[in-house]
Parts: C-alpha cells; sequence; structure tokens
C-alpha cells in the first residue's frame, strides 16, 4: 500500500471508497495499488486514471448515488465533476468520512 502524506494524514481511519453508500462525503487519503483488487494487468492503469480525474489526497468527494439493486456502479462526485465507478475500482481509493 502506498504511504499516504503526512498533511494529508487524519486522524479518522481511512477505508475504501468501495465500502460507502448514497451520501457519504469526505477527504480522499490517497490510491493504492492493491493487485489483488485490481487485477495485476490493469492495477496500474486504473490508478493512474483515478489519480487523472482528481482522486488525489485532500480532494473533497461526496457519492451522489449507487445503481440498484446491486450498488454497482457507485455516481462519485470529486471536485466539481461526477464520475461513474465500479466497486471494483472505487476499492482503490482510500478516504477518510466526515459526519
Amino acid at each position: 500500500m502506498n504511504a499516504l502524506p503526512e498533511q494529508f494524514a487524519s486522524t479518522t481511519p481511512a477505508v475504501s471508497l468501495a465500502s460507502l453508500r448514497a451520501g457519504a462525503r469526505g477527504v480522499v487519503q490517497g490510491v493504492i495499488d492493491d493487485d489483488s483488487t485490481l487485477g495485476e494487468e490493469t492495477g496500474a492503469t486504473i490508478v493512474m486514471r483515478l489519480i487523472e480525474i482528481g482522486f488525489v489526497p485532500g480532494e473533497r468527494f461526496e457519492i451522489i448515488a449507487e445503481s440498484r439493486p446491486s450498488g454497482d456502479p457507485l455516481a462519485v462526485r470529486i471536485g466539481g465533476t461526477c464520475f461513474a465507478l465500479r466497486r471494483r475500482e472505487a476499492a482503490a481509493v482510500l478516504v477518510s468520512v466526515t459526519p
């Protein structure tokens, strides 16, 4: 797992974006390159895509919606843009949740 920059370390434990439900909001802590979650060949590509679209430490996020009945994909607002992410992709994003 990639270490988080010290300035973004939080007292709130980091959780996977994939574990959250619609309405959750908080701050991105980082993106991890976990081959067991993302798949060996595509892991680095997905991580780079997530970073390029704005999932960087310190950026605020909100889960706008999740598809029914499976909950996959998630509609996530990052910055001023909304993206659809599969839970498999969202599992690579570590966040701290704000009440």
